[in-house]
């Protein structure tokens, strides 16, 4: 089997999706992004549920614009029920309309070491003075600047990422 040319593979960015449109649109910002680095022409976002497109429109428009592969990159952090389950099960369906068309559900971002220099400097912005909500699952929470939460954590006081009792 030989492998598809690039110009051939339609590559879906797919996060959970949000009611909040402010949050959608950071997809479709985020899927233009990736265009501009991958060697494929046909890039889609897509959100697993709750918002438009869905994956089953992204590979829709994937295979009307010439994809003859479709590849689905969850735009989530770690493997879990909705890269295990939940999107590999709508993409089958999805494809069920294309056959002859395959496709692969790619694993999450995962632990790679980019990730780690993607946080540095999130953190070094917040400690300009953003502010930063630490809060528990019962729905406690304390507003810091950012500037408080890093001299805490510094301090040993609070961990970043530790709940509030």
């Amino acid at each position: 089997m030989t492998s598809p040319r690039p110009e051939a593979i339609g590559l879906i960015v797919v996060d959970h999706g949000s009611r909040r449109a402010e949050s959608n649109a950071m997809l479709e910002e985020m899927a233009g992004m990736v265009a501009g680095v991958v060697p494929y022409p046909i890039v889609e976002p897509a959100h697993m549920e709750l918002a438009e497109p869905s994956i089953q429109s992204a590979f829709d428009t994937c295979v009307a614009r010439g994809a003859t592969t479709v590849v689905i990159s969850p735009y989530f952090l770690l493997p879990g029920k909705h890269w295990d389950e939940d999107i590999p099960h709508l993409a089958a369906e999805a494809a069920s309309r294309h056959p002859g068309v395959p496709y692969l559900v790619a694993a999450p971002l995962g632990l790679h070491p980019l990730m780690a220099q993607a946080v540095a400097p999130s953190m070094k912005a917040k400690a300009r003075g953003r502010i930063v909500t630490i809060s528990s699952g019962a729905g406690i929470g304390v507003s810091l600047t950012g500037i408080q939460a890093y001299a805490a954590a510094k301090a040993g006081e609070i961990g970043l990422t530790r709940q509030l009792a």
